[in-house]
């Protein structure tokens, strides 16, 4: 669940509530194309503790706030189906949708099968659709809300408006990106939320003075956003784990950027 921008950073960051999003969303790691397209520059372009914690997952490291009952996938395959009315007005149907495939196809590490794709105006939903959509009433005031007994994925117009009111240059689709791959774990069985702080299914503190984990708390705020767009290695192995996909029990886990 994805809460609601509340307060703006003296530098004009627009800073959502403590439990999901405390900063703006990130900026894709360019690192490993510097390095690539500059010659000698490998050693100071090396990957940083975080791109190293989006990209593997050692053993034992994936833990939750014990906030929701995991479960397995809600289905298999999982369709997800996006209605773009009531969209923010600066979006388009094929930025969206873009952005939702994008992070089904980070998903599909896990080993169950999704497929999202646009729903004609007017046209009902099948049975098993899952179906993203422009609410603030099915978002309750939050950038996201993953409602999976009703199938639906609620995407918040209005904080969306308020980053962009606050910050206009700013790329709202990053954070978009974000909410999309953070409430579609919900539907592959994620209930609770990750403490490990660069996953995608994390949130940064439970509002009681604990705080989510990094590898070396020294790189806590060395970027706006800690937190990764798309699923990483712990967020793939704890969806394996819970589907009965797993394949890399007791070993160091690793993905590839989508």
């Amino acid at each position: 669940m994805m809460k609601a921008l509340l307060t703006v950073l003296v530098m004009g960051l627009c800073s959502p509530l403590a439990g999901w999003a405390q900063r703006p969303s990130p900026s894709p790691s360019t690192a490993g194309a510097a390095a690539s397209a500059v010659p000698g520059a490998a050693a100071s372009a090396a990957p940083s503790v975080r791109d190293q914690e989006i990209a593997s997952c050692r053993p034992g490291e994936w833990s939750t706030w014990g906030d929701g009952r995991d479960r397995s996938a809600v289905s298999r395959p999982l369709r997800f189906v996006y209605r773009h009315e009531a969209a923010p007005e600066w979006m388009t149907a094929a930025q969206v949708l873009a952005l939702a495939q994008r992070a089904v196809q980070a998903w599909l590490a896990c080993g169950v099968p999704a497929t999202v794709q646009a729903l004609p105006k007017g046209r009902a939903p099948a049975d098993e659709d899952i179906q993203i959509v422009w609410t603030d009433l099915g978002s309750q005031g939050q950038f996201g809300v993953a409602n999976v007994k009703a199938r639906t994925l609620s995407l918040g117009p209005s904080p969306f408006r308020l980053l962009r009111q606050r910050n206009p240059r700013y790329p709202s689709d990053q954070t978009l990106q974000m909410v999309l791959s953070h409430e579609m774990g919900h539907f592959y069985g994620m209930a609770a939320h990750s403490r490990r702080c660069v996953d995608v299914m994390s949130y940064y503190d439970d509002g009681k003075g604990h705080r989510c984990t990094l590898r070396d708390p020294s790189t806590w705020g060395s970027v706006i956003e800690y937190r990764s767009m798309l699923p990483t290695a712990c967020d793939i192995e704890r969806c394996r784990a819970l589907n009965g996909t797993s394949a890399s029990v007791g070993s160091e886990s690793r993905i590839l950027s989508p």
